[in-house]
């Protein structure tokens, strides 16, 4: 059975790129007769607002979708801590007390997640008062591991190259859990079997793909689809200002239709589908 999810953050309104991402995998998992999830992940601190998880749910239905609803990431703090703990008793992640200031003064080599750690508190004792991150040793991961494929729906099989991201953060200085550590185990706790997002998460499945063998969890399929962009060529998003679902919905404008339309890829404004 297929079953997908949508899985935004609480830390801003949705508009109409999460949308576009909650229509396609609506529509992919009820074209196979499986299952459309949400899930609400609220672990960033202080940035994560409880009351707009209601808000996505008066926008979801207003987009005439129906879907089940799952633990908040939250509630699944102990599970990512067993986790972490795991694979640090296992030797895989290692802790980490330097600030990104200290590693972009290094010069360092940027990858698809950023700058690449250049591996320093690797090769020192981390000072033991400092808050600190646990990083995850990937070229000890990938020795053990052997080389890992994954598939995407509209790429196809993919090699699994994660050594060009580094070492990354899976427990971070700030939160009980990275993206990479908390939607890989939330994926295998919800029998996701597609994971349904935008292709800037294309290069982040890699690491995940590491993490399920290292955790020994079921690989899904995967089906990143492009994203929307403004008139200038920019990816919709929160921190810009994209105009927000709440607002339409409260400006009176029809949620079925806006969903259909972004089925025909018809959007509204000068938003158009990045080149693929």
């Amino acid at each position: 059975m297929t079953v997908t999810r949508f899985a935004p953050s609480p830390n801003g309104p949705l508009h109409l790129g999460h949308a576009y991402s909650a229509v396609v995998a609506h529509d992919l998992a009820k074209r196979a007769g499986g299952r459309f999830l949400l899930r609400i992940e609220d672990i960033d601190g202080p940035r994560s607002r409880p009351e707009l998880a209601e808000a996505f749910r008066r926008d979801l239905a207003w987009l005439g979708l129906e879907w089940e609803e799952v633990p908040a990431q939250s509630t699944r703090l102990a599970t990512y801590a067993a986790a972490a703990q795991e694979l640090l008793a296992r030797g895989y992640l290692y802790r980490c007390t330097c600030t990104r200031a200290e590693i972009e003064s290094l010069g360092p080599r940027i990858g698809s997640q950023g700058a690449v750690y250049p591996g320093t508190c690797k090769t020192r004792p981390p000072e033991p008062d400092k808050p600190a991150a646990l990083r995850l040793d990937m070229a000890r991961a990938l020795a053990d591991v052997g080389p890992l494929e994954w598939e995407d729906a509209v790429a196809g099989v993919q090699r699994a190259d994660p050594l060009e991201a580094g070492d990354v953060v899976i427990v971070r200085k700030d939160a009980p859990a990275s993206y990479h550590l908390a939607a890989t185990l939330d994926d295998a706790a919800d029998s996701v079997t597609l994971v349904t997002r935008g292709e800037d998460l294309f290069a982040a499945t890699p690491i995940h793909r590491v993490l399920q063998a290292l955790l020994d969890l079921p690989v899904p399929r995967w089906h990143h689809h492009r994203l929307l962009v403004d008139a200038s060529g920019q990816k919709l998003a929160k921190r810009r200002g994209s105009p927000s679902l709440a607002d339409r919905r409260e400006a009176g404008e029809d949620g079925l239709l806006l969903a259909e339309q972004l089925r025909l890829h018809r959007f509204p404004g000068g938003i158009s589908l990045a080149s693929a």
